[in-house]
């Protein structure tokens, strides 16, 4: 079995530290072991702009501390809990700590990105290491001012003690601190003396948020810039032919119109485009304004004629040919354990079930829009976004510059959810800016959003298992995927080696619709078709669901399979967990309760749903949530992260519906897409596994397992099994009195 990934790091590349000519210690440091082997500290850092200089954390002489966090804060809490560890293994007290969002530095970092839940799980140790190497080194500067051994001085709420009774400041030596060495080996704190750790610390932008202030790309603005608004073709698989602006050059603030998409033809063409690079091959009409406003209804006033360039697709005919997918021998084997053609040979009985989905948009409260100004120098780049790297390489290709004269500035985002990994939206506006040499805003309309983006893609999964004497000998997984799931299935999650004979298959239908990311990648779809499947499964060997899953994981214990990534004893601690939490054994009267645990994003989670009818229709009334993902650094963030993802996931399993026509979405705003309300959102009630082991993520986790478990209440509730998201549209309710 695998074991958890640790963070491996050169402690003389990892640290350097320089003193400030105003006073005061910078100590440079990588939050996530991304630091490249030869960045080095500047030699001259008395004219230092901290703004430019991302990841490192500052010492002033008034005690004061300030960390600048290099990636990307997307609404999951990095930007707070990751200066917590800082903070906690410094022995400084948290008020006294001042967070800075930092920029792109491709020079000295190589994982800026916010994505997949790994932000804690990679930055755990060396954002201790770091903490830990700055309170020793003030120790020594401290102890040597004193004429004393080092392990007689202690440091707790940035004041520095020694068994004279004389008492320093973290800001008395911060100067001489910064002329020390890099001492070799650090004594990280105990986990049972964390004081910050495991507190619930508010978010460091909630005041600015409170309060409306500039933190996120919509509020970005500089002197002298301009918006725009970019028509984009309506249907995917259309392309340009010709347009009339006239109209539109009549209406009061429209600046100019212009065309782009030349240079992302240059782009898409190249060698190396980038993975997160997701951008339709057609010229696109832009309209300049002085306001948002004024561009867009700009926009709606182009006369524009577009021609079919490939074939305009629809959801009715990908199901179709998803099915055939399923049914033929096109697949990539990921996984083949022992032989499932003589499990089901030999079989009593086999259980095959088929689970479909849709297509879903990404839904970021705060549409896409970035800022550019291109000048014969440098472009500068500044707006939300999960890849700030990728996108300073895409531009520095588009725009035919050194990627040393590309910058990227990163705002807080207003959700991104996968949708900001891809920076599209980014590359037109730098596009536009290129041609026009003005500062400019590109702005995008939630119908914009909506039906010209990227999309989750629509996925089938076909699972089959053979009984045999009462057990289940085989399993196998199919997945047909359009565009092919981007990350492929996990095929070694549970129940992976737990079953004799294990399989999994994928196959790809190729499409001109963007399909990318969308939160809790491959496993937000996957995990309700997965354990539908295993409790319709303990239903037919007529065993209790939990009890077949705890059977299984005994078989795992002990495995010598690398391959595994799950730990059974793990998974085995959040079932029993929420069963004796939710009172799974014990249900109340008129209360519907379904099962189901998870593993994914390194995470362990286990779910109940509680579901009751209400006018012959179910809803879901709590959702009671086991979670082991180690030590829980800040309890706040974790809690808002938890509920996030369950309320996320109940809301696209119930409701989440979008389709194609003639290459265009059915829906193109909240008033014919359905989402979750307010007073349809489940309580949640959370529960951590408490241990000292590493963090793992917390933003997807426990978003996959929620869906499953509500499609299994229904069918306590109903009697009908759901095969098909969302559950409202594709179930035929009838309340079972009992």
């Amino acid at each position: 079995m695998a074991t958890q990934e640790t963070s491996n790091f050169s402690r003389r590349g990892f640290l350097k530290a320089s003193s400030l000519a105003s006073g005061g210690m910078l100590i440079g440091f990588n939050l996530f072991t991304a630091c490249k082997p030869k960045a080095e500290m500047p030699i001259d850092i008395s004219k230092l702009n901290f703004a430019d200089f991302n990841a490192f954390i500052k010492i002033a002489e008034n005690g004061m501390v300030t960390i600048f966090s290099p990636n990307p804060e997307i609404g999951q809490g990095v930007k707070t809990s990751m200066p917590m560890i800082i903070a906690e293994e410094l022995n400084v007290s948290w008020k006294n700590v001042i967070v800075e969002q930092g920029v792109l530095d491709t020079n000295n970092y190589t994982r800026q990105v916010a994505g997949g839940s790994q932000s804690i799980r990679f930055g755990w140790e060396p954002l201790r290491q770091t903490g830990a190497t700055a309170r020793q080194m003030l120790i020594n500067a401290a102890a040597a001012r004193w004429g004393v051994d080092a392990s007689d001085c202690v440091a707790k709420d940035g004041v520095i003690t020694n068994g004279k009774g004389e008492i320093l400041g973290y800001g008395d030596v911060v100067t001489e601190a910064a002329s020390l060495e890099i001492p070799e080996n650090v004594e990280l704190k105990d986990p049972k003396n964390f004081t910050i750790i495991g507190t619930g610390a508010k978010n460091v932008d909630i005041d600015g948020i409170i309060m409306g202030k500039p933190l996120f790309g919509l509020d970005y603005k500089v002197e002298g810039m301009v918006y725009a608004s970019v028509l984009r073709p309506p249907a995917f698989g259309q392309t340009l032919e010709s347009f009339d602006a006239s109209d539109t050059k009549e209406i009061p603030g429209v600046i100019d119109v212009i065309t782009i998409g030349e240079k992302a033809r240059k782009l898409l063409n190249s060698e190396n485009p980038g993975w997160s690079v997701k951008l339709c091959n057609s010229d696109k009409v832009v309209v300049i304004a002085n306001s948002t406003w004024a561009a867009m209804k700009g926009k709606k006033a182009i006369k524009a004629v577009w021609k079919i360039d490939t074939p305009l697709e629809d959801s009715a005919s990908h199901d179709t040919e998803l099915l055939h997918l399923l049914d033929g021998n096109k697949f990539r084997t990921m996984r083949s354990d022992g032989n499932i053609k003589k499990a089901f040979a030999r079989a009593d009985k086999v259980l095959e079930r088929t689970y479909e989905s849709p297509f879903l948009p990404h839904n970021c409260m705060e549409p896409m829009n970035f800022f550019a100004n291109v000048s014969e120098d440098k472009v500068k780049l500044v707006g939300p976004i999960q890849t700030p790297e990728a996108l300073a390489t895409a531009v520095s290709i588009l725009l035919d510059r050194k990627l040393d004269d590309v910058s990227v500035e990163m705002t807080r985002m207003g959700g991104g959810f996968g949708r900001r990994l891809y920076g599209d939206f980014a590359i037109e506006v730098a596009e536009i800016a290129d041609a026009i040499r003005k500062p400019v805003k590109m702005v995008s309309s939630r119908e914009d959003d909506m039906t010209t983006g990227v999309y989750r893609p629509a996925i089938k999964y076909r699972l089959k298992a053979s009984i045999k004497d009462g057990e289940v000998t085989g399993y196998q997984l199919k997945e047909a995927a359009v565009n092919g799931n981007m990350y492929g299935l996990i095929p070694n999650f549970f129940p992976a080696a737990a079953i004799e004979n294990y399989q999994v298959d994928v196959a790809s239908l190729k499409s001109n619709i963007t399909t990318g990311a969308w939160r809790a990648p491959y496993t937000n779809f996957l995990s309700y078709a997965e354990q539908s499947f295993l409790d319709e499964l303990a239903e037919v060997l007529e065993k209790d669901p939990v009890q077949m899953r705890l059977d299984l994981l005994q078989k795992v214990k002990g495995t010598k399979d690398d391959r595994i990534q799950y730990s059974p004893e793990r998974l085995e601690g959040v079932i029993n967990l929420v069963v004796e939490k939710s009172g799974y054994r014990t249900p109340k009267k008129g209360v519907y309760q379904g099962f189901c645990s998870y593993y994914c994003h390194n995470t362990h989670v286990a779910e109940v749903a509680d579901v009751v009818m209400e006018n012959n229709q179910p809803v879901v009334k709590k959702v009671t949530v086991a979670v082991d993902c180690g030590i829980v650094v800040n309890p706040l963030g974790a809690i808002n992260q938890i509920e996030g993802g369950v309320v996320d996931g109940v809301g696209h399993a119930m409701y989440g519906d979008f389709n194609f026509k003639d290459g265009m979405p059915d829906s193109n705003n909240y008033g014919s897409y359905r989402l979750v309300r307010m007073n349809e959102a489940p309580k949640v009630d959370t529960y951590f596994v408490e241990n000292n082991l590493s963090p793992t993520g917390l933003g997807e986790p426990t978003l996959p397992p929620a869906g499953a478990a509500v499609s299994i209440a229904i069918h306590k509730a109903t009697g009908n099994r759901i095969y098909k998201q969302p559950f409202i549209k594709n179930m035929e309710p009838k309340e079972v009195v009992g």
